[in-house]
């Protein structure tokens, strides 16, 4: 089972504090850094200092972290066109010595596009769906050939399919509780599909779901990594659980049913029945980056039973 750290800097990071966190997952152990891709906070936050860009943020840590593998959980389409996030996508890849991951999902909250700006379509599905076609399209187009593209929704003539990431493929990983469209999408893109913040039962059925659409569109069911995020809050006694999550803002009884939250051992525990239904990997949402000891007490007494 491999533990990948996942932030949220939308809820109030800088790229120091981001830094800060990378470099601690990387010393410590973890498989990879990845980061949700928001401009705007959530809930009751202020989201001080501001938000932080995605790509720019990994491109960054590209080139302060030599380890860790990078990404996105996950870039919204909506903020970006295909040709030029293929391009952003390739350089920081490049930039890592081939290190980056790219999640990519529709885009869903509605308020960021309208605080920064950015259209919100009715249509999100479709154009994720293209995107994905191009992204893929233009990186797997040899160097010297062409890449043509005659969507609905966009239209590329005679690109040079420039520059190519270092990776061949990317890892390309979509996630979601959709029942029909996710799980097709998933078998006809992914490297890794994600089910985020969801109960072992849920799990089960969209792994399902994702295996039975893979052997339809011609692949091994285990062609794909199985993956789940949850929110974590780990502590060495009650009073230490309790703690930290009155500092986000949680119930302890909340965290546990939602998330993987008590001591090292529940956690442990609560790991494992993740992997007996197929989970090869948790993405562990860490949302008080402040706490540094957390991520001590993971790597030490969780990471370290696994």
């Amino acid at each position: 089972m491999e533990l990948r750290i996942f932030t949220e800097p939308q809820q109030g990071a800088s790229y120091d504090t981001l830094l800060t966190v990378a470099k601690a997952t990387e010393d410590l152990g973890f498989d990879a850094f990845f980061r949700s891709d928001h401009y705007a906070a959530m809930g009751d936050a202020d989201g001080l200092p501001g938000p932080t860009d995605a790509w720019i943020t990994l491109a960054g840590l590209a080139r302060e972290t030599k380890r860790i593998r990078l990404g996105t959980l996950v870039t919204a389409a909506t903020f970006r066109l295909p040709g030029p996030l293929a391009i952003q996508v390739a350089q920081v890849d490049q930039m890592s010595g081939g290190r980056v991951e790219l999640g990519l999902g529709s885009g869903w909250f509605a308020e960021e596009h309208a605080a920064y700006g950015i259209p919100f379509p009715a249509d999100k599905f479709a154009r994720l769906e293209e995107q994905l076609a191009i992204i893929t399209g233009l990186w797997s187009t040899k160097p010297g050939d062409k890449f043509d593209f005659a969507g609905e929704h966009y239209q590329l003539t005679n690109s040079p399919a420039l520059p190519k990431p270092v990776q061949e493929p990317v890892p390309v990983l979509i996630g979601g509780h959709g029942a029909h469209r996710t799980p097709r999408l998933a078998a006809q893109y992914a490297t890794e599909f994600n089910m985020p913040f969801a109960s072992i039962e849920d799990s089960v059925a969209q792994f399902g779901r994702v295996r039975a659409a893979a052997e339809a569109h011609g692949r091994g069911a285990d062609d794909l990594v199985y993956s789940n995020a949850l929110v974590t809050c780990v502590g060495a006694d009650d009073a230490e659980v309790a703690r930290r999550a009155a500092v986000i803002g949680r119930e302890v009884d909340e965290l546990k049913t939602n998330g993987l939250t008590g001591s090292p051992a529940e956690v442990v525990d609560k790991i494992g029945r993740y992997a007996e239904i197929g989970a090869q990997r948790i993405y562990l949402q860490i949302l008080d980056l402040a706490d540094l000891d957390h991520l001590e007490l993971i790597a030490s007494q969780v990471q370290a039973q696994l």
